[in-house]
Formats: C-alpha cells, structure tokens, sequence
C-alpha cells in the first residue's frame, strides 16, 4: 500500500477540487474552519471534553486542540494556525511535524484570540465553518460570537449551501480516508477481542469497558462513541451506556458495541456473544451471522440502501419462523404488518465516516436535496444509492424488547404464540436479549471489499 504521506497528498488534492467548486457555486474567496474551543461546565472552571469540528479534521488529523485555524482557498496551499500557547498549567502540543504537514503551511498561534491579525484584511467574503452557538448569537453573547468578531458576513457562517455541500461529498471516502478507517478498524478489533476474554472471565461491565480501552489504547473521552457494554438484559437497551460494577450472578450473554479511532476517522463494530455455545441463543445469533454475511454478500453500487433494509426485514422473518418465535404468519404478512419491526426497531446501519453517523445521509444531491426515510422505517438513517467509495455499516439485530412486544402479546389473533415469542412473558423478560452480530462496516470502494473487511476482524 502506498504511504499514509502520499495517500494524504491525493487526499488534499481532493479536497482542494471540493474546495475550487464550492467557492465558485456560492461567489467566495476561500473558507475559514475553526476546530473549536472549550467551554467550562456551567458554574465551574474545567471544561467539558473537547470534541473537535469534524469539518476541520477533513483537513488535517488534528483532534485534540482546540482555537486552531484553518484557512484554504483550492488554490494555494492550505494554511493552519496551530494554538500554541505559552502555558505551565495545561499541556501544550509541540508544532506539529508528521506525514501530512508537508502538504499544509503551519504557524504557530500563541493567543486563541489572536487569529484576527493574522488573517487577510478584507474578510467579508470568506465563508466561516465552525461552531457559533445559537443561544449565544440570541442573547449576543459576543465571547462566543468568533466568526463575528472577525467581521465575517453573517450569512458567509456557516452557510446551508456550502456545508450541504460539503456534507455531500464526504460520503465519497478517498484512499487516504479508507486507509485510515480500516486503522480504526483494527484498534476496535483488537479491543473487541479483549472484551470478550473479560466476559468470558466473568467480569463487570465496568471492567469489560476498562479492558477494551486499554487494548485500544483510548481514553473514554478519545472513543468516537460511548461504549455500550451490555450483559444480559441489558443488551435490550439500545443505547446502555451504564456500565454495572457488579457482575450478574449468571452470565448469558453479552453484547458489545465499540469502536475507535485514527486520525480522526471513526470505526463502529458490534458483536453479541452468547454464554454458551449449544443453546437457542446460540444458535439465533450464528443465523443472524449468517444472514447478514449473505445480505452483505448481494450489495452493489446503484442499489438504494432502503432496499437493504428492508430486505434484512424479509430475513428476519425467515428466523422468526425458523426458530418459532412466531407461528401462523406467512414471512410476507409479518413485514407487510410490520410484526418484524419490534425485533429490528432501528435502521440496518449508517455511514461512517469522520463521524460515527456520519453526515448527508439522506442527501441525494449536492444542493441538499432530502429524501427522508420511509414512514415505516423512520429511524433509517440513510437512503441514498450505495456508489464506490462509501462506507455504511451493515449492522442487524434480533432484540427482545419489552416495551415494543408487549402490544402484540395480547391481541386476539393469537398469532404470536413461539417458544420465545410474545406470550411467552419469560422469554422477552427474563432474556431481553440483542441478538446484534458486528457492524464490520460494509465497504463500497474500489479495490475494497466485504472480504478485505472481514479479513480485519481474523487479523
């Protein structure tokens, strides 16, 4: 494979084209991208975590400093204002000197107020990205106020047409891009592998997450996502992010999902475990492994991804049916009725990018053109055509949902009568299991493939 330096330098080249068009759609002279600030949690005097502005770490891999500047035009070479204060109570990050800044002019910033000396006298045509709090901006805040106080137009902040589209075109992942995820890859890999020998130790939630942190060699604060550490039960909470200290006295099952990342880009992968190795949950979660690995299997550039969701429906069905969780409903009458949705109650997967749920999901131009989810289906969050060069998880489940089986238990039908099914009170309380077989990330690009992908996980 080609260096990270040389893969990086088509990656400017890239967005430098971005840049030219973009600039001459919307008549400006170049873009200004702050990566953020800190702010102080309210009525005290340390700050909440810095999160950096993704749209700046398109640029350049810099994710943890905060009041650096960005200045590029598509033409000369991009310009970086690296904060570079001096201070004995913080720690400070040396100028930095890596693969990438070669391709981009850095200077040294030593005021996080200071940018406006440094930057073209005539400024009102420059477009500002970057966080403005709305709340600031009501009230006229001016602390938060940085694009005014450098005399942008208010209509050149962040302007919908520009970041529409950017947010666009991010969906197409460069070479450098995907050389990059797939790093982010390997880290959750290996933090995944950790995580099982944990649980399979019979430890805590707690303890599982502080072992796959080490392994991944992240802070709780650098993961791209909270971890969702989930036994038992627990799994049946979509987004539990709880983390017991105490193990459960029986370890049934176990679901993970956590991620990583490098330079910036994001990796998401899930996986369900079960206690053992020869009961029904074992094997509902080989064939929702399987089923996805078949879905997988048939994706193609010029498919909706809707298609894809729903086809996962129709799959699911099938294992309804097979392992006689529900009886005396064809597998078209229980998609058709939506009986399939409690048991997948959100989307088949998402982009993945910069960002976890990366952005322009449902865009279907470059001018913003929305195309929302099916009503069915609203927590889709993607529904654009697959094309080379996108990234979208592929991320199915089987849940036993309390909440969301309960309106069917009773319903004189009588349909739902399974083993495991929804009059069978145990089996969705005292299981609540999320049957969720890895989101090993789906990759459509040339030269990559599902099995490259895949390989990453035997690695």
């Amino acid at each position: 494979m080609e260096s990270l330096a040389a893969l990086y330098k088509n990656h400017i080249v890239t967005l430098q084209e971005r840049t030219r068009d973009v600039l001459a759609r919307f008549k400006l002279d170049a873009l200004l991208i702050h990566s953020g600030e800190l702010f102080n949690v309210f009525l005290d005097d340390h700050p909440y975590p810095f999160k950096v502005n993704p749209q700046f770490k398109a640029w350049v891999p810099v994710t943890q400093v905060p009041n650096c500047w960005l200045l590029v035009d598509g033409v000369n070479k991009p310009k970086l204002w690296f904060y570079l204060p001096v201070d004995y109570w913080h720690n400070v990050e040396p100028l930095p000197t890596s693969f990438w800044t070669e391709e981009v002019e850095v200077v040294a910033l030593p005021k996080a107020d200071g940018i406006g000396s440094q930057l073209p006298a005539a400024r009102g045509n420059i477009g500002y990205i970057g966080p403005v709090p709305e709340r600031a901006l009501q009230l006229d805040i001016a602390a938060s106020k940085r694009a005014l106080q450098l005399d942008i137009a208010a209509s050149n902040i962040n302007p919908k047409g520009v970041i529409d589209y950017l947010h666009y075109y991010r969906a197409y992942k460069t070479d450098y891009e995907l050389a990059c995820m797939r790093e982010a890859q390997k880290m959750a890999v290996s933090g995944h592998r950790a995580a099982e020998e944990a649980f399979r130790s019979g430890m805590s939630e707690f303890d599982i997450n502080l072992a796959y942190l080490t392994a991944t060699g992240h802070r709780d604060t650098d993961v791209p996502y909270s971890n969702i550490v989930a036994l038992n039960e627990h799994a049946a909470v979509l987004h539990y992010t709880k983390l017991d200290h105490q193990a459960p006295s029986e370890m049934r099952s176990f679901l993970l999902d956590a991620g990583a990342e490098y330079n910036g880009y994001a990796a998401d992968l899930t996986r369900t475990w079960s206690a053992k190795s020869d009961n029904d949950y074992a094997h509902l979660v080989k064939d929702v492994n399987d089923e996805q690995l078949a879905l997988i299997a048939t994706m193609k550039a010029g498919v909706s991804y809707v298609d894809y969701h729903i086809q996962f429906h129709q799959r699911i069905a099938k294992l309804l049916r097979k392992h006689q969780i529900i009886t005396d409903m064809s597998e078209e009458a229980m998609v058709e009725n939506d009986l399939t949705g409690p048991f997948m109650p959100h989307g088949i997967g998402h982009p993945l990018g910069l960002q976890v749920h990366d952005v322009a999901g449902f865009m279907q131009d470059d001018s913003g053109t929305h195309l929302a989810a099916p009503s069915k289906y609203p927590y889709l969050r993607c529904t654009r055509v697959l094309q080379p060069r996108m990234v979208l998880t592929i991320e199915p489940g089987i849940y036993f949902i309390e909440s969301l089986l309960a309106p069917w238990r009773y319903r004189a039908s009588g349909q739902v009568v399974g083993r495991h099914g929804a009059k069978a009170r145990s089996a969705s309380t005292s299981t609540g299991r999320k049957l969720k077989r890895s989101s090993l990330s789906a990759v459509f690009a040339l030269k990559i493939t599902w099995s490259s992908t895949k390989t990453a996980w035997k690695t």
